[in-house]
């Protein structure tokens, strides 16, 4: 038994020593343990260290800012003071501007209304005036003065030189837009046509205008063809009248000589000769002309006539138009009758050169 024992007892000794190994490697790994938690907790501290470091660097940053913070809005308050002083001011001074501006505005507007009411005015006394002006200046030159017409028509002002009915027809804007004033006067100039061609009426009728209306009209005179129209104020009657009235120191007829008076008489009868048979040659040609267009329209067959129908709506004749402002030169008229002659002796065809040679063609 005590030999089991002993057995046992080593066996015993055996467990314990190697319980014994592994509690000193246990330990040992314990310890090593321990030396990576030192080494952990040493980085950890420096790691705190660090931070702490950080940390008072943020405060102190955070504070700069926070003094900086503090500043600016101080600066940001005395900005907005200054800012709303301003604006105040400026309110102020619009507000000043803005009254100074309408008392400005109202004092423009009253002037304009006086000086339209002047207008006004020296319009509407324009036809009394200029009738008051021209019987005085008849009056104070020995002229006549009509206050009724013989012809037909009722023109405002009418005088009476050698024989001949000179018109003088006051004109003048009907309200303040002077805009269309000027094609109202050349309305008017075109509307005189009904006193010029009448008997004894002089073929140059004067428009009377008020003188602060002169600057709007840039032509201040008008060639109609058959008369003349011109554009004149009241300041220019007196020499204008008195122009006129130079006719009367002289006739001009008798100072003519007979053969003076033959030639005039001779040229006038030749121009009623040649208008007369030039109406005469037209009419002969039209007549002749109209048979040949219905001999055409009966004669042809219907299918020549649709064709020569259709060249007719394509042919288009353009004659020279005529303009007022543009006089027809006798020296273009030669020139062009001579440029037709040499081209027609090119093609080899006759053209009669004067008025015999017309009259026996015809």
């Amino acid at each position: 038994s005590l030999q089991k024992e002993m057995i046992q007892k080593n066996q015993s000794n055996d467990f314990l020593e190697k319980k014994l190994v592994q509690t000193e490697t246990k330990s040992q790994g314990l310890q090593d343990s321990v030396v990576q938690y030192e080494k952990l907790i040493g980085k950890k501290e420096f790691d705190i260290h660090s931070l702490n470091h950080k940390v008072e660097d943020l405060t102190r940053k955070n504070s700069a800012l926070e003094n900086d913070k503090t500043k600016y809005e101080s600066a940001e308050e005395q900005r907005a003071e200054n800012y709303n002083h301003k604006i105040s001011q400026l309110n102020q001074l619009k507000e000043t501007l803005e009254r100074e501006i309408k008392r400005l505005s109202d004092e423009r507007m009253e002037e304009q209304k006086q000086s339209f009411e002047r207008m006004k005015r020296q319009w509407s006394e324009h036809e009394i005036t200029v009738e008051q002006a021209l019987k005085m200046i008849c009056q104070n030159h020995l002229i006549k003065y009509l206050d009724e017409v013989p012809f037909r028509g009722n023109p405002d002002n009418v005088i009476e030189i050698c024989d001949e009915y000179i018109i003088f027809d006051a004109k003048c804007p009907a309200n303040d837009d002077l805009t269309n004033f000027p094609k109202y006067i050349k309305a008017q100039a075109e509307a005189v046509k009904k006193y010029a061609n009448q008997d004894r009426v002089k073929r140059d009728i004067f428009l009377v205008i008020p003188s602060n209306t002169i600057h709007t009209i840039k032509q201040l005179a008008y060639n109609m063809g058959d008369y003349h129209v011109y554009i004149i104020t009241k300041d220019s009657l007196e020499p204008i009248i008195l122009a006129l009235k130079k006719i009367e120191d002289y006739e001009f007829v008798n100072q003519l000589s007979p053969e003076e008076r033959d030639n005039i008489c001779r040229v006038i009868g030749r121009f009623a000769h040649t208008t007369k048979r030039k109406i005469q040659i037209d009419q002969f040609f039209a007549t002749e002309f109209l048979d040949l267009l219905v001999k055409c329209k009966n004669d042809l067959p219907d299918d020549i006539l649709k064709q020569v129908i259709e060249f007719e709506n394509a042919e288009k004749l353009n004659p020279p138009s005529e303009r007022k402002s543009k006089q027809i030169l006798t020296s273009d008229l030669q020139e062009k009758h001579e440029f037709i002659n040499a081209e027609a002796g090119i093609r080899k065809v006759v053209i009669p050169l004067n008025f015999e040679e017309m009259k026996n063609l015809v």
